[in-house]
């Protein structure tokens, strides 16, 4: 089978299971926004800070998917049973550092300057939403263990199986009924928290019933923490979970900017930023089942067929980013009315969604770029770039822009500014992060 072939089926499985997990903050949105404005800011921002906290922690444990991946490669399957169990510890660290920090969230707030208003919501949304970063983190290493075997069938199976799950939920809890109090935004993070103990559950079943995980040996006594091992993995999952973090923070951190303009402006942001994270799931999947694959050939010893991977998911990746972004702009009103009633925030967002068509070649650029050079352990330089890109050019520039002006620019006290400056950024950040892997592909090449 060629590896575009592999490729494909392999992201695609991943995107199903992606996307139904992005359904639940479409979910979210659509019940808050129907719901109440303010509910819809209130997650908005809420949403923002748990989408930093947890994609942190999270990059952390999916830097481990290079190392599994070449472990399966090279038919290691004991060894990496002993990895998946020394990496428990690195997610339950994760997880005590994580938990704080969605429970005194009140420096950030008053650092990016939230309304007073919001800001009672916005901590009562995230003080439910701690309790469900524990279990997201341990399915996390759970899916990661999946894609790193080229087999993530099973965790789209639960990820489609939860949404059937969150929708009703959401709605029950948000709005009230059968005894249940009306919580608005703290009813959508209620739901969250169910689900994600259940995806839990049923992550610890399969892996002690499947005979797929049999080679592993994963389901034995836990040893001593191995130190050196984790701190293994630690550089390696460090840096590239700080990459991940000023990417996203990024992007979450203009919500936070955002809000300070208002409700309208904050709802319809809202809107574009949610609908650019589902946008982003495809390029994600296809980056992941790229990375998978790279692994698997380097770990089997044939980078030959490595460099072949590399350029099936990018030719896959790009041809679909470009396809989407024409999409996006051409039905941009008719999207934004899907998620709102009120005219004023659809026709922001409609102006908003116009930026997200260019947003999003250069973020599925970057996005397949970063995966892969995990494959060749590269994690210093992707941080560089994302740092002096997305943070400089990016919100530093968006909040020049929105607030200060620049040169024969006037502040502009529009949410459009920050997706203008974060365009920009990204389109750089794709020029940059291809150089990268070129450099690292070319090291990797026999002599």
């Amino acid at each position: 089978m060629s590896e575009l072939r592999t490729i494909a089926r392999h992201a695609g499985t991943l995107l199903v299971g992606q996307l139904a997990v992005m359904a639940f903050g479409v979910t979210d949105t659509i019940v808050a926004g129907r719901y109440a404005g303010e509910a819809l800011a209130a997650l908005s921002v809420g949403a923002a800070v748990y989408i930093s906290v947890f994609v942190a922690l999270m990059g952390v444990l999916q830097a481990l998917l290079p190392i599994w991946a070449e472990l399966h490669g090279g038919r290691r399957g004991p060894a990496l049973g002993i990895s998946v169990r020394q990496a428990l510890y690195l997610a339950l660290i994760g997880a005590a550092a994580g938990v704080p920090m969605l429970l005194f969230p009140g420096a950030i707030l008053d650092w990016t300057e939230v309304p007073p208003a919001l800001q009672a919501d916005v901590r009562e949304y995230l003080a439910v939403l701690a309790l469900a970063l524990p279990p997201a983190l341990l399915f996390r290493m759970f899916s990661t263990l999946n894609q790193s075997l080229g087999k993530p069938k099973l965790v789209t199976w639960l990820q489609t199986g939860a949404l059937a799950v969150k929708v009703p939920l959401t709605a029950w809890f948000c709005f009230g009924g059968l005894g249940v109090p009306a919580l608005g935004a703290a009813g959508c993070a209620l739901a969250t928290v169910v689900v994600n103990y259940l995806l839990l559950a049923m992550a610890i079943w399969l892996l002690r019933t499947q005979d797929l995980y049999e080679p592993y040996a994963i389901w034995r006594p836990m040893e001593r923490p191995d130190w050196p091992t984790i701190r293994q993995y630690a550089r390696l999952g460090i840096p590239g979970g700080l990459a991940i973090l000023v990417e996203v923070t990024s992007f979450t951190l203009m919500s936070l900017f955002i809000a300070r303009q208002g409700t309208l402006a904050t709802a319809a942001h809202q809107i574009a930023a949610n609908l650019a994270a589902v946008l982003f799931m495809t390029p994600l999947s296809i980056g992941i089942a790229t990375s998978a694959r790279v692994s698997y050939w380097l770990g089997a010893g044939d980078p030959k067929q490595a460099r072949s991977a590399i350029r099936s998911g990018l030719k896959l990746g790009l041809l679909l980013a470009l396809a989407y972004a024409a999409i996006v702009f051409a039905a941009r009103h008719g999207i934004a009315s899907i998620y709102t009633r009120d005219a004023e925030v659809a026709a922001l967002a409609a102006s908003l969604l116009a930026w997200l068509a260019l947003y999003h070649l250069g973020d599925a650029a970057q996005g397949l770029c970063v995966f892969v050079l995990r494959s060749y352990r590269v994690v210093i330089a992707p941080l560089v770039a994302y740092t002096v890109t997305l943070w400089g050019l990016g919100l530093a520039g968006g909040f020049v822009l929105a607030y200060r002006g620049l040169g024969p620019w006037t502040a502009q006290h529009s949410p459009q500014a920050f997706w203008l400056a974060a365009s920009a950024a990204l389109a750089l950040l794709s020029l940059i992060l291809p150089l990268i892997l070129w450099r690292a592909v070319r090291r990797n090449r026999p002599a």
